[in-house]
């Protein structure tokens, strides 16, 4: 399957379940395992379960494959391999203890949120921004200098 129609299936999938905070990284120059890494948050234990599952279902329907997926007996932390990409839902505390943006985050991949229909994974993109799935954003928090038309003369 396309990087593309695979990451866009499954941040699909993880909206459709309220997923927080989801994050895109082009992985390609780290290892040659996988090409994406994608974290997002759930807020309970039946949650993320619920977002690996519902992953899981919009990934086999798409025509990808589950390669596998750990961690979905307590759910704190549950890992969807689904080949060229990694996804990775956590509960917050454990999100922020474990940093994984830090380990894999140094490429944010450009992705327009279909629900809210804003651009992740970084702040500072513009509704108005043209759209690119797999252009690499620009360093997370650096917001881009607005573009004005210059000043009239009276």
């Amino acid at each position: 399957m396309d990087i593309r129609k695979l990451q866009r299936t499954i941040v699909d999938a993880l909206e459709d379940i309220k997923a927080q905070d989801i994050k895109v990284f082009n992985t390609s120059h780290l290892t040659e395992l996988f090409d994406r890494v994608i974290i997002a948050s759930g807020t309970s234990n039946r949650q993320t379960k619920a977002l690996a599952s519902s992953v899981r279902e919009k990934v086999k329907e798409a025509g990808g494959d589950i390669i596998s997926t750990e961690g979905e007996d307590i759910g704190e932390w549950v890992l969807v391999d689904c080949g060229d990409a990694v996804v990775h839902i956590l509960q917050p505390a454990l999100r922020q203890y474990y940093n994984l943006e830090e380990i894999w985050g140094d490429k944010p991949v450009r992705i327009k949120l279909a629900k809210s229909g804003a651009f992740g994974p970084f702040s500072g993109a513009r509704a108005s921004e043209p759209l690119d799935e797999d252009e690499d954003a620009p360093d997370e928090g650096v917001a881009r200098p607005a573009r004005r038309a210059p000043a009239r003369r009276r």
